[in-house]
């Protein structure tokens, strides 16, 4: 039986099983690493010097897609104390509401994010302060593809990127347009969270865009633990 927060189309089920796929895969790569780091120089007094760059890379990509996911499944803090004294109908206008101006703010976060990255990728910056009014004009002085970080070493499989992002040149590190890429993806999964949680809200099959009450949780949990005892 499907619930609110599972996806209702083909569009939202791959994101759905993208976001579960890639949040298993960095968090298990993350550990990878960082065991294998440990045993490295502990046991054979040595390290992957790339390892501490890597994880950081890796736990930036997970916070990103746990910000839409958290989204998806309700995860991220409300405050309703004045929401809770309304009626069913005021109640869905104002989600509404919320949902339209977090919806207006993602978008706005994915068109920094995309300006952001552009810089690395070779590609031009959107126009306009507010919204994107087209694209910049690229010179090929604002080619910054060349740009790498600081200690992940360049795989081998991936020389073929080089005639198309850095003129033939060899990488000796990651050019930083692929680890950059994950800031208007992950933006993009936010803003597409966003529409779909105003959505439901506008349909009727949620109350509101976010409903995680950790506090009253907890004091719930707390409450049973004294009773029991």
């Amino acid at each position: 039986m499907s619930t609110d927060n599972q996806p209702r189309s083909m569009l939202g089920h791959v994101v759905n099983e993208l976001e579960e796929t890639a949040i298993a895969v960095i968090l298990g790569l993350m550990t990878l690493i960082t065991f294998t780091n440990v045993v490295l120089r502990y046991v054979f007094n040595t390290g992957l010097m790339w390892g501490l760059e890597a994880t950081t890379f890796l736990f930036a990509w997970l916070v990103l897609f746990g910000i839409s996911y958290a989204v998806k499944v309700t995860a991220h803090l409300g405050v309703d104390a004045l929401i809770a004294f309304l009626a069913p109908g005021a109640r869905r206008v104002v989600g509404i509401f919320v949902g339209l101006v977090c919806i207006f703010y993602a978008f706005l976060l994915t068109k920094g994010a995309w300006d952001y990255w552009a810089n690395f990728a070779n590609l031009p910056q959107t126009t306009g302060h507010w919204f994107p009014t087209g694209f910049e004009e690229m010179k090929r002085t604002s080619y910054r593809g060349w740009y790498e970080v600081v200690d992940i070493p360049f795989p081998e499989f991936l020389r073929w990127i080089e005639p198309i992002m850095n003129e033939g040149e060899h990488y000796e590190k990651v050019p930083r347009f692929i680890p950059y890429v994950m800031l208007p993806f992950g933006m993009a999964l936010l803003l597409f969270r966003f529409i779909q949680a105003t959505i439901r809200v506008a349909r009727g099959r949620a109350e509101g865009l976010i409903v995680s009450h950790e506090a009253e949780d907890a004091i719930d949990d707390v409450r049973h633990l004294n009773a029991e005892e």
